[in-house]
């Protein structure tokens, strides 16, 4: 079967970069995209017409394809990137429907994965599709035993189109890490390596497969959430079958089965069971909007699209459920200190600012002020703002874990608009915290920390006697990375150039005053030409120096310590 590319995927290359070029000019004035406009000159040329909205923006970004429609999303989760309009805005964005694949198009597609034919797996086959996204397209169908199955098929060719927009997309952000100042913060080349991994994850099919049947077991302390499950004998790379769930969004629950049925416990056990995900197994599914999760026929609570998924390290796990804690209790001073503690200082940080930001922030929450309209997720993204502007790259996770909160919040509110969330999620906290403490004092946690303390008074006496041998042979030798990085090294190459360029000019005014005393036929203004052109190169250069020292030199801000 020759496999067509999605509608982006007729472009060229050189096509396609000038779009995406087109765009980032368009949007020039956003964010992330002001430095890196200016940094191309005019290959990023202003362009005509009224300035650009938030749903323009969102409208635009659909437009160049799939890549750009998962690009949205993950920049959903990255309040520090965008202005909180736009944020916003995609926020809202989810898979774009496509047009759909012809029949004959499905069903090679699924034969040539699955090495059998469509009539031999399926009793019934539905041409018609559930839905049509971007990476894919779903069927229903049903299984030899009477089974009723959903067949989630990969669209051909999407695989070279997103490898063709993500190759030209690093270009970009290794530019702009080169040559803006938000780039050096930020790193966009290491987070869209981050972003290709997960949506290569997500192109896999089998991984899918895998994560139904883990998040299954995670869900299980719940019996009114469940996870349909994958049928393996009929999944691959490019196909994935799983239970078809008979259900409806909880966005269309009408008000009348709301007051006939009470859905406080199984939104209370969804937001538990999220939490679990986050902070017991590790795990988050990126994407749990409303759409992703139905309420069935049989009253149970469906989760679906389980294609994205964030691993979380066990010991950042611990230290943003310490910081989730220190919020839900107005702790502020111990809520920035937890942020701090997983998140990377830049040169330009500012703990004194950073700390007091937190702490009204988090003072705000706690009072639970009526103006300022504070819930979970806004709250951690309000503190990857901050984190942004004083100098502090936070992890990830924190947008990633504020967006899916603000989510299940709208999840919630749909199933039981009078549940109070911070009632739900504080106890359960304390609980997992608990669970923590006594996983850590287990045998087996017991066993681990002795091994590790043997190890330190079987090491430690050695290690301490060749650090006394280098002391006492003058062979101590310290190393300090990252210096050829920082404000230093960059004021002391301004300082020898600044020399070399006075040194330069002073050696041209001396060469110009000797060559005046020398005949020469060639005479300008009545001076020898040579020694006025080099007395007027060395001018230049003073004055550029000059230039340089009262329009580049600052004075250095003062360093004022936290009172103690």
């Amino acid at each position: 079967m020759s496999e067509t590319p999605a509608r982006t995927g007729g472009d060229n290359r050189a096509l396609r970069a000038a779009r995406i070029l087109a765009f980032v000019a368009k949007y020039r004035h956003i964010a992330a995209f002001s430095e890196l406009a200016s940094a191309h000159g005019n290959a990023l040329a202003p362009q005509p017409g009224a300035a650009p909205d938030a749903e323009a923006f969102v409208r635009d970004l659909e437009s160049l394809g799939p890549a750009f429609v998962k690009l949205g999303q993950a920049l959903a989760t990255r309040p520090d990137l965008l202005p909180p309009d736009v944020h916003r805005a995609l926020g809202r964005m989810h898979d774009r429907v496509e047009p759909q694949l012809p029949y004959d198009v499905v069903r090679a597609r699924i034969e040539d994965s699955l090495q059998v034919r469509l009539t031999k797996a399926f009793k019934d086959f539905d041409p018609e599709p559930l839905g049509s996204a971007s990476l894919a397209q779903v069927h229903r169908a049903r299984l030899r035993d009477g089974r009723e199955v959903a067949v989630k098929v990969r669209r051909p060719g999407i695989e070279h189109v997103i490898a063709t927009d993500l190759d030209i997309l690093s270009r970009l952000a290794r530019t702009a890490d080169k040559v803006t100042q938000t780039g050096r913060r930020v790193h966009f080349a290491d987070w869209l390596d981050e972003f290709h991994r997960s949506l290569l994850g997500e192109l896999d099919y089998c991984a899918e497969a895998c994560n139904l049947e883990r998040f299954a077991r995670h869900l299980a302390p719940y019996p009114g959430l469940y996870v349909p499950q994958p049928v393996w004998s009929l999944c691959a790379p490019a196909v994935v079958t799983m239970d078809l769930v008979h259900g409806r969004s909880v966005l269309a629950l009408s008000g009348l089965l709301r007051t006939e049925r009470d859905f406080c416990g199984l939104a209370a056990d969804l937001l538990r069971a999220y939490l679990d995900q986050t902070y017991l197994h590790g795990e988050i599914h990126a994407d749990p909007h409303p759409g992703n999760v139905l309420l069935a026929g049989d009253g149970r609570l469906a989760v679906i699209d389980l294609g994205m998924i964030v691993h979380v390290p066990p010991q950042r796990r611990e230290r943003l459920l310490k910081f989730m804690l220190a919020a839900l209790d107005g702790r502020g001073e111990d809520a920035a200190s937890e942020a701090i503690g997983v998140a990377v200082r830049l040169e330009s940080f500012d703990e004194v600012r950073y700390r007091r930001e937190i702490g009204h922030l988090v003072g705000r929450y706690a009072v639970r002020q009526a103006d300022d309209g504070l819930a979970e997720g806004s709250l951690l993204i309000e503190v990857v703002r901050i984190s942004v502007a004083c100098g502090l790259r936070p992890p990830a996770e924190l947008g990633l874990l504020g967006r899916t909160l603000l989510n299940l919040q709208q999840v919630a509110h749909a199933l039981a608009p009078q549940l109070d969330i911070e009632a739900v999620a504080r106890p359960h906290l304390q609980r997992l915290m608990r669970q923590r403490l006594t996983r850590s004092l287990s045998l087996s946690g017991l066993a681990a920390e002795s091994l590790e303390l043997q190890g330190l008074l079987r090491d430690g006496p050695r290690k301490l006697q060749a650090l006394l041998s280098l002391l006492a042979d003058n062979r101590l030798q310290v190393s300090v990375a990252g210096l050829e990085e920082s404000r230093l090294m960059e004021a002391l190459q301004k300082i020898a150039n600044r020399i070399s360029t006075g040194a330069i000019a002073s050696a041209l005014i001396m060469a110009s005053a000797i060559i005046m005393r020398i005949d020469t036929p060639y005479m300008l203004f009545g001076y020898p030409a040579l020694a006025l052109i080099l007395f007027l190169i060395a001018c230049l250069l003073g004055l550029g120096l000059i230039a340089s020292a009262v329009l580049s030199d600052r004075k250095a801000p003062s360093r004022k310590l936290p009172p103690p």
